[in-house]
């Protein structure tokens, strides 16, 4: 049917019938609806019979009005307790977008701890060896720079400014400089 095209005569006709098949369907839902309405009303509501004495009223008032308090009742407790869930998945929902906010981290103190306390902190009781990070380390001998030596040389600082105090030693600094 893919191969051939439809013509639109043809389809027209076709759409057609599906609409008068669709309101059929839909007028016998109405219907059965309606039947299982009167169906239900006659199990659950018995027929009214007003008794013709007004005693017989008055008991028939009193008897409507306690079916009615009691529907109240039943009502009024299921709309609590409706309430009352509703405040409960409220309050769930605000633990809910708490819990996705963000957290502050806590402030971190600085522990001072030996190699042999931290992995006794992190292997428990098995860790016996004791380890010396220190001896792992290389050894560097320090090499004493020219710098070094010239800067021992000039000895006291004092010394030093004094003899470039006054006039002589403002000339010594600067033919030192140059």
């Amino acid at each position: 049917m893919s191969d051939k095209k439809i013509s639109s005569s043809r389809k027209h006709h076709l759409k057609s019938l599906m609409l008068a098949i669709a309101k059929s369907l839909l007028e016998q839902e109405v219907k059965d609806i309606e039947v299982e309405r009167k169906r239900y009303m006659s199990e659950t509501c018995q027929p009214l019979s007003l008794p013709g004495s007004m005693q017989a009223l008055q008991e028939l008032c009193r008897e409507l009005h306690h079916k009615i308090d009691v529907t109240d009742e039943e009502r009024y407790d299921l709309e609590m307790k409706v309430n009352k869930c509703a405040k409960e998945i409220e309050d769930l929902n605000i633990k809910v977008i708490d819990l996705k906010g963000k957290f502050k981290k806590p402030v971190l103190r600085k522990v001072r701890m030996s190699a042999d306390q931290m992995l006794g902190a992190l292997l428990g009781s098995k860790h016996k060896v004791s380890l010396d990070l220190r001896a792992n380390l290389k050894q560097v001998k320090k090499e004493v720079k020219e710098e070094d030596k010239e800067l021992r040389d000039v000895g006291d600082w004092r010394k030093n400014i004094e003899d470039k105090s006054g006039m002589d030693g403002r000339k010594k600094m600067f033919e030192t400089e140059a």
